[in-house]
């Protein structure tokens, strides 16, 4: 039985709805596990994992080893990641200070390396500690994904930076922030069967909707139900369904910057 690792988002639990709970024409359904992204990023550089979602930033070091799909991806417009803080600082001022960031290979830390510089003092956190970590003072500020967007006033901090933002003003491209890869080792007609069904989840979800509601909830029991719904109302879109040419273009600009600041080999 192959292996698919996702993470218990709700845009994840949203798509893969379907295909989990055999709603789809794949033959096969595989044995699934829940995980943080900077853990899903380790399970693909381990190679130990059939399918994976996986971070851009993590993936453009192992493009020789899997495969990214057409279906299953996160990019867009205004949904980018934030540097929060408890007051405002200045961005001359922020390089110096500590940053809470949810993994060196998310492409959350990548985005604030290319805007910031690589020589930045960071501290690695599960995504959801950084904001009670910038809160309580741990850290000077921190580096927020997912549904931290939603609640980081809930917290009393500030809004220091929108990476997406600055990403859309100098690039133009939608935010590529993560997608689902399957090893090339796999045999090809499996792959593409696993993508289509993907494709087919997705349009599963988006069909049935209020089906999918209580096994997003079931992974993501402390989100409030509105929160959840912005969740992927902002993280699924077209590029979920299919890249594209243009989905896919935002990636390879992201491999020629990532290239040109010296953060990819």
């Amino acid at each position: 039985m192959r292996r698919l690792a996702i993470s218990p988002c709700p845009n994840d639990t949203f798509a893969f709805y379907a295909l989990i709970h055999g709603k789809t024409d794949l033959a096969e359904i595989p044995r699934v596990s829940y995980a943080d992204i900077e853990e899903l990023n380790r399970l693909c550089f381990q190679g130990d994992i059939d399918f994976c979602k996986i971070s851009f930033g993590a993936y453009l070091h192992l493009r020789d080893r899997f495969t990214l799909l057409e279906a299953g991806s996160a990019l867009g417009f205004g949904c980018g990641p934030l540097v929060v803080a408890a007051r405002d600082i200045s961005l001359d001022v922020l390089k110096t200070k500590r940053i809470a960031i949810p993994g060196q290979h998310t492409t959350a830390a990548m985005l604030l390396r290319l805007m910031l510089g690589a020589e930045l003092n960071t501290v690695e956190m599960v995504f959801d500690r950084i904001m009670p970590a910038v809160a309580a003072g741990e850290v000077d500020a921190g580096l927020i994904i997912h549904e931290s967007r939603f609640t980081y006033a809930g917290h009393g901090l500030v809004s220091l930076v929108d990476l997406g933002d600055w990403w859309e003003r100098t690039s133009g491209h939608p935010i590529p922030l993560g997608g689902i890869v399957a090893r090339k080792d796999l045999p090809a007609q499996e792959i593409a069967a696993f993508d289509r069904a993907l494709t087919q989840s997705v349009d599963y979800a988006r069909a049935h909707a209020a089906e999918t509601m209580p096994f997003m909830q079931s992974h993501a029991q402390e989100m409030e139900p509105r929160v959840m719904q912005s969740h992927v109302d902002l993280y699924v879109n077209d590029y979920t369904r299919a890249l594209g040419a243009r989905g896919r273009e935002a990636i390879n600009y992201l491999v020629e910057v990532a290239r040109d600041k010296g953060l990819l080999d």
